[in-house]
């Protein structure tokens, strides 16, 4: 086992990474910007260096910086957490290269999976059901893209092969606004991934959002840890995850969930990942794998009673898991709500000093969260907070609980996204479950003030 990882991160997943290290009983240095001085793991710290001023390209995009300060501190992995350089595969390489562990996948992988066409492509040959599309990238020649279009069946999504967070996508309804939406969305994407190459699927009219989360090692051991809902979402972000996902027969899960570690084994995935599909008229679609751990973990760690994190350090530390697909028991219902610093109605943030903080507590109640009284939050990063997260014998349970643990919550000083939660969790559609990734956006529109 590791001596000292360094965590290259901030908010409350350097803190949930740091909470780990301790209990496996690991130093943990973390690495900080000017502007997080004062973050709590930074307080807590035995070790931290400061990476660089506020800006993310100067301090946690910073790959020499990051680097320079595993080698000064003698650590010996890198925990990169998720967002900025988790799914980097230059930084995994980079990383590799420098004698550190990288806690998560081979810079190979991540690679595959970071190429949407390429991750699809994978997907098929390893037999998980995909989205209908094009066979790869699409072509220059329009008479084969409105050929292709045919086939699949309008309307249709283009999206940009190295895309990801809900950018560098189009729908196309119908054949005249086609060849225009392709060339639009290449230039986006060039302009935006540096890779102009898109691809087209089928467009699913009212599909919901259910993920899969993976644990391998390097031995060739895999299993999957059930589904997460995230259909809860507003311009592709997501806002509640629940697990498991209400109303899908049990079954059709497991058959798609071996199906998925069928697919690490094959592709010599090791660390934790997660499988994303579009699920519509009891039919999954693969879209994308997340080649890193999730900020919805949670909710999954909750219902299987397996900690992700620690897991994750341990496989790169080269040790086997420590349990069987047949170990892994699904009890109850977890529900995660994302508390930003945001107005919880316009989404502007809301960065600034929190004058009062008081966090729920209760059986069945986990706050993630890296903030305090009189925290100032900084505007130079995501308005991400913190997590409430609830668990009980039954959904019914969970959302009590959840209703109670928001109205318990206060904070202060800032604008945040809690009186946005409160509604949605007495919302007679989301209570009964099942809802498609349109509707909290179509909800919004509805309530609009």
């Amino acid at each position: 086992m590791f001596k000292k990882i360094l965590v290259a991160n901030r908010g409350e997943i350097a803190l949930r990474i740091q909470r780990a290290c301790r209990e496996l009983g690991i130093k943990a240095v973390m690495v900080y910007s000017e502007a997080d001085r004062e973050a709590k793991y930074v307080k807590l710290a035995e070790e931290a260096v400061c990476i660089g001023p506020a800006a993310s390209p100067l301090s946690y995009l910073n790959m020499p910086a990051i680097i320079s300060a595993a080698e000064v501190t003698d650590a010996e992995a890198i925990h990169p957490g998720y967002g900025f350089l988790s799914e980097n595969a230059d930084f995994a390489e980079r990383v590799e290269q420098s004698g550190f562990q990288f806690i998560g996948p081979t810079p190979e992988s991540i690679r595959i999976m970071g190429d949407k066409v390429s991750a699809k492509q994978a997907m098929i040959r390893a037999g998980v059901p995909c989205v209908p599309g094009s066979d790869g990238e699409l072509p220059d020649d329009p008479v084969q893209i409105r050929r292709i279009a045919k086939s699949v069946g309008y309307p249709v999504i283009i999206k940009a092969a190295g895309g990801g967070g809900g950018r560098g996508m189009r729908v196309v309804h119908t054949e005249a606004a086609l060849i225009n939406a392709v060339q639009m969305t290449k230039a986006e994407a060039g302009a935006a991934f540096g890779n102009p190459a898109v691809y087209m699927e089928k467009f699913l009219q009212n599909p919901r959002h259910i993920e899969i989360q993976v644990l391998a090692d390097k031995h060739r051991n895999a299993v999957y840890l059930g589904e997460r809902d995230c259909s809860m979402q507003r311009r592709h972000q997501k806002v509640i995850e629940e697990a498991p996902a209400p109303g899908i027969p049990r079954k059709l899960i497991e058959k798609v969930g071996e199906r998925c570690v069928a697919a690490c084994k094959k592709i010599g995935y090791r660390g934790a990942g997660t499988f994303e599909f579009l699920y519509e008229n009891g039919e999954f679609y693969f879209i994308e794998m997340n080649t890193r751990v999730q900020v919805e973990h949670p909710v999954t760690e909750w219902i299987t009673g397996v900690d992700i994190v620690k897991t994750q350090i341990m496989v790169a530390a080269g040790e086997k898991l420590p349990f069987t697909q047949r170990q892994i028991e699904i009890r109850g219902h977890a529900i995660e709500c994302r508390v930003n610093a945001e107005d919880p109605y316009k989404f502007t943030p809301s960065p600034g000093r929190i004058t009062l903080w008081h966090a729920p507590g209760g059986p069945g109640v986990r706050v993630d969260s890296h903030v305090y009284n009189n925290y100032f939050v900084p505007p130079n990063y995501d308005s991400m907070i913190g997590k409430i997260i609830v668990h009980g014998d039954t959904r019914e349970q969970a959302l009590a609980r959840m209703q109670t643990a928001l109205a318990e919550t206060v904070v202060e000083g800032i604008n945040t996204n809690i009186p946005l939660h409160r509604e949605l969790m007495v919302d007679a559609k989301f209570m009964a479950g099942g809802t498609n990734i349109h509707y909290l956006e179509e909800w919004l529109d509805h309530h609009r003030r």
